[in-house]
């Protein structure tokens, strides 16, 4: 099964059309740290996260794992043996902390893009997750929590995703 990104406002999977939001530059081919940009491609995708302090396990078939007040997803383009992976969180590191004040990362899926061995600076934090008012990502793409939990319901663990 095929999550469809398939402009900066729509995402579809199977008959499901959802509205979605992504970087606040458009997507590219040529993506690099810090630009803003969603990369384009076909992508697998990684774990559910989520925050069991705020949402109950969702209904899916991936793999959940609970947001721990000491995650991050290291972009420290210093780092290149934890450069766009999960970590607990260090001081040394410059990192995406997964655990926020905001509902943005209450649930989260990775998305499996410069994964196995990632190319500093060619871009980290790549996810799915959530969004109150679809404003722009800094790459990410993000669904508002209804969608997000239907989408859950429908995808696999052997799901890609397609942004155009």
């Amino acid at each position: 099964m095929t999550i469809f990104v398939k402009n900066k406002h729509s995402l579809q999977l199977d008959e499901f059309k959802f509205k979605c939001c992504i970087g606040k530059k458009g997507s590219t081919i040529n993506k690099r740290e810090g630009d803003k940009k969603t990369p384009k491609g076909i992508f697998k995708i990684e774990n559910l996260y989520f925050r069991k302090d705020r949402i109950k396990k969702p209904t899916t078939s991936l793999k959940c794992l609970e947001i721990k007040s000491d995650m991050g997803w290291c972009d420290d383009i210093h780092s290149p043996n934890k450069y766009n992976k999960l970590i607990k969180i260090n001081k040394k590191l410059k990192y995406e902390k997964l655990k926020r004040n905001d509902s943005k990362y209450d649930l989260l899926i990775p998305i499996k893009y410069n994964f196995k061995k990632p190319v500093i600076g060619k871009g980290s934090c790549i996810f799915i997750h959530l969004t109150k008012d679809y404003k722009a990502t800094a790459g990410c793409i993000a669904l508002k929590k209804k969608d997000f939990l239907i989408m859950l319901k429908l995808i696999k663990k052997n799901s890609k995703i397609k942004i155009s």
